[in-house]
């Protein structure tokens, strides 16, 4: 849904690396939005202008192995 948001950061990630390094920034429509200092903020913000799911938050850090992410649900499943 979001690949050429994440196909942007991936062509674009030295230059973003050094423009904001830490930071969270938000990609849209192949460019950037803003950058954050926190992934809440990022969201929270750009939410207020853009429908979640249209936009993507990725935290800029340099390496392959920043480009995945792992989340948790706090939801309780039974079986």
């Amino acid at each position: 849904m979001l690949e050429k948001e994440f196909e942007y950061y991936l062509k674009h990630q030295d230059e973003l690396v050094k423009k904001y390094p830490g930071k969270y920034v938000v990609i849209k429509d192949q460019q950037v939005l803003g950058a954050y200092d926190s992934d809440y903020e990022a969201l929270s913000e750009t939410s207020k202008k853009h429908k979640i799911g249209t936009f993507l938050v990725h935290k800029c850090e340099s390496g392959e192995q920043n480009y995945t992410a792992t989340f948790y649900s706090r939801v309780a499943f039974t079986i």
